[in-house]
């Protein structure tokens, strides 16, 4: 399927980079509060998107977990912040980069949290460990009450992918937003994975409406970032969306419209998977649904 040969590709690409021997962790971590953490890449080379992970006598719960090549890596910068297993990991959508040593945790005996629509595209995925299934579904949302903590998880529809999801916790003004938020870069939004640029809008603006000033989000990809960071990317994908669109209305094809180069404004964003040319053609076929 379409799909499965885009995630492939993606892995290829950001895996690329070769880590280094000298044992230096694949992660680096901030303590946002006391027990929560951000956890992203550091310079031994790229070993998935974002990872938030909370700790404390209650329990631990990971938000994602990397690439499963450098599973053995993300165990041990877990192990540096807690000297608890890890009880629950959440899944925010399907992608390799985030779901990739989900095996590695259910054998250490964590249970795998995600949406239906998640489950569901990995036991499509040939390519995938599926003993890394998840085991608890939600449609909507759940929540988790750990550590003087709640996390709130709640599904964005048809926006990154169709199963994506978002955690909120409230008592100390964190989100994170999985890669419903690329900060700084182009998003990738996988069409062929059930996502589509005005979900990925509308979910955006799901998350700003639970933010302030002073909220704290962790993105899918990029450095830690504020409400207006992500005001920032809306707007841009916003205004892209409608510069494809009033190409598409005077009847331009796909190949005038990126002979015109209408995003050519937006270069900065750009980055090796999702080039100003591709950030175009993904609009372009979503408005189109070609």
């Amino acid at each position: 399927m379409k799909t499965i040969s885009i995630l492939t590709s993606l892995a290829t690409l950001l895996s690329s980079a070769s880590f280094a021997q000298d044992g230096g962790s694949p992660w680096k971590s901030t303590e946002l509060e006391t027990g929560l953490y951000m956890l992203e890449e550091a310079d031994q080379g790229f070993p998935g998107g974002n990872l938030g992970l909370l700790t404390g006598d209650d329990g631990v719960v990971l938000i994602d977990n990397g690439l499963a090549g450098v599973s053995a890596g993300t165990v041990a910068a877990i192990e540096r912040l807690t000297d608890s297993p890890v009880n629950f990991v959440i899944n925010t959508h399907a992608h390799g980069d985030h779901t990739g040593a989900n095996a590695n945790f259910v054998q250490s005996g964590a249970t795998v949290v995600a949406h239906d629509n998640l489950r569901r595209a990995l036991l499509a995925d040939e390519t995938f460990d599926q003993s890394g299934i998840p085991e608890l579904t939600f449609n909507d949302a759940v929540t988790f009450h750990l550590n003087g903590h709640t996390a709130y998880v709640f599904h964005i529809p048809s926006a990154h992918t169709d199963g994506d999801a978002a955690i909120k916790f409230p008592e100390v003004n964190v989100i994170h937003a999985g890669d419903v938020f690329f900060n700084k870069v182009f998003p990738f939004i996988d069409l062929d994975g059930g996502g589509s640029v005005d979900g990925f809008i509308a979910g955006q603006q799901e998350i700003l409406s639970m933010a302030d000033d002073d909220t704290r989000i962790i993105p899918g990809h990029g450095p830690l970032a504020s409400k207006a960071d992500l005001q920032t990317a809306l707007d841009l994908l916003i205004n892209a969306n409608s510069l494809v669109k009033a190409l598409v209305d005077a009847g331009k094809s796909n190949e005038e419209i990126l002979a015109e180069n209408p995003l050519a404004i937006y270069d900065s964003w750009s980055w090796d998977f999702i080039t100003t040319e591709r950030m175009t053609n993904t609009i372009y076929r979503s408005l189109t649904a070609e």
